[in-house]
């Protein structure tokens, strides 16, 4: 077949009319959006493509969102000039004169010996199952990410960290989800858990809990969007002549997948008022925490942030704090050793709050303040973009930076919050990070094995039982489904329990 027979229009006699209609429309459609937003270079070698290819081309440029990339290139630009601009003053590190100060705003931790905060606490609790037996509270797990550097060919979530039963971190989530629901009053399907992945682990996460009958919950799966990459000068960059270079858009991405989706209306429709978000390399994460839940709505709160304060002044973790008056998060590197070292009275560091991507959102927060403000929230990353060349025809690779590349954070949105509210948790109860392959000394499968296994012991020890065996075993486990958060144990006060132990 001659190439000019391969480019040619379809044969009308061969292809059926509803697929030519498509094709028709799209080219029409595609042609015109580009035109006005600066991107018809996108189409000048159109002609060239085979049919096939071509309406695949078409349909991955219509899915982009052309009319938003220039506010949030503009965006992005801005921001980075301001952090680039020495002048302004103000002498409280993070360029461009910003000012940075501790976070003053509503903050308790689950560790006060305080009789008044305790009874906060309780008071937190008590709201937070009230709103989940009521069905008003919602999940959301950020698991976009791929084992890879575990070693492991799959979601992340599919990851087994080596407890004897073998629960995976999507198991354990998910079953402590199907607990807690139990547990407020309501029933296994109380809170509805969605499950934010990524184009390139949709289909094995979706797959994996079908198979495991969704564990007993009410789930619902939306991929993390993408954005193209650009040129310096705003034009999308073709990868090869039948598609365009695209890089996730970040966790921040997930404010418009919730849009894209259909997440927010059918939260609306379900009646869901709160939301908690966070992330799968947690095997210790509580999803919709109800002592986190009902302290943020006990406050008012429009967004939380739950946290772990800083071990040390050289631990690098963004820290919650007040940028020009305003809530965010202020990374390790904007930081001046003088505030990372800085102490108050009690001898807490003052600038301590570390994030761990555990967050608290009331759906009207996201609707409508978060989502109209989408297009101030991305940052550039210059980077080297492999990009097709027309006259050659082949993909090059550039020997130095030729464009751009927009990302965004889930915490970008802090500053448009009126009302933060932040709640401090024991690191050794709530935090076992499952990121460096095993046999690492930190934030390993192993770590992360023997935290949740300490955990296990120490709710069989509170509630009176009496270990014995291997009291270092790091094979303890206390099922999901057995206990949400040490509560129903009361039956082994006073028996012996041989360790390592599986309930």
């Amino acid at each position: 077949m001659s190439d000019d027979e391969a480019c040619a229009p379809p044969d009308p006699t061969n292809v059926v009319d509803d697929i030519t209609v498509e094709y028709d429309a799209l080219l029409a459609s595609v042609t015109r959006r580009c035109a006005s937003t600066g991107q018809s270079h996108l189409l000048d070698h159109v002609s060239d493509v085979p049919y096939h290819e071509r309406l695949a081309l078409l349909k991955s440029i219509d899915g982009m969102p052309l009319e938003l990339l220039s506010s949030y290139l503009r965006g992005a630009l801005d921001e980075e000039a301001r952090l680039k601009n020495p002048s302004g003053g103000g002498g409280g590190g993070g360029g461009g004169g910003d000012v940075i100060e501790p976070f003053v705003g509503e903050s308790i931790s689950t560790m006060t010996s305080d009789p008044h905060q305790l009874d906060v606490l309780e008071k937190s609790r008590k709201v937070g199952m009230d709103a989940v037996a009521g069905g008003s509270v919602a999940a959301i797990l950020l698991a976009g990410g791929q084992g890879t550097r575990l070693g492991y060919d799959g979601p992340k979530g599919m990851y087994d960290i080596g407890l004897s039963s073998g629960r995976t971190l999507f198991a354990l989530m998910a079953e402590r989800i199907r607990k807690l629901g139990i547990l407020s009053g309501g029933h296994s399907k109380s809170i509805p858990l969605y499950v934010m992945t990524s184009p390139l682990n949709h289909d094995a996460t979706s797959t994996y809990f079908r198979t495991n009958d969704d564990f007993g919950i009410d789930v619902r799966f939306f991929p993390q969007g993408t954005l193209p990459a650009l040129t310096f000068d705003g034009e999308m960059i073709l990868e090869t002549r039948t598609s365009i270079s695209v890089a996730p858009d970040g966790n921040g991405g997930i404010y418009p997948a919730l849009v894209r989706h259909g997440i927010l209306e059918d939260m609306k429709e379900r009646g869901i008022k709160y939301m908690h978000v966070f992330g799968v390399d947690n095997a210790l994460v509580k999803p919709a925490d109800p002592t986190f839940v009902g302290y943020c709505i006990l406050r008012d709160a429009d967004c939380g942030n739950k946290v772990l304060w800083k071990a040390n002044p050289d631990e690098k973790v963004g820290v919650v704090a007040y940028r020009n008056g305003k809530p965010c998060i202020v990374e390790y590197s904007d930081m001046s050793k003088e505030m990372c070292e800085r102490r108050d009275d009690d001898g807490r560091l003052t600038f301590g709050a570390g994030n761990i991507c555990n967050h608290f959102y009331t759906l009207d927060f996201v609707e409508d303040v978060i989502v109209p403000n989408l297009g101030s929230m991305y940052h550039v990353a210059r980077k080297k973009i492999p990009y097709y060349d027309v006259d050659s025809g082949m993909t090059v690779i550039p020997p130095s930076n030729n464009g751009i590349k927009l990302e965004s954070f889930i915490f970008d949105v802090f500053p448009l919050s009126t009302n933060m509210a932040v709640l401090d948790v024991k690191r050794e109860a709530e935090f076992a990070p499952v990121k460096n392959p095993p046999g690492s000394e930190s934030d390993s499968p192993d770590t992360a094995r023997r935290l949740f296994s300490d955990v296990a012991k120490g709710w069989m020890r509170d509630a009176g039982a009496i270990l014995v065996g291997d009291l270092e075993s790091d094979l303890c486990e206390v099922g999901p489904l057995t206990s949400y958060d040490g509560e129903g144990l009361e039956s082994w006060m006073g028996k012996e329990v041989m360790c390592p132990f599986s309930i």
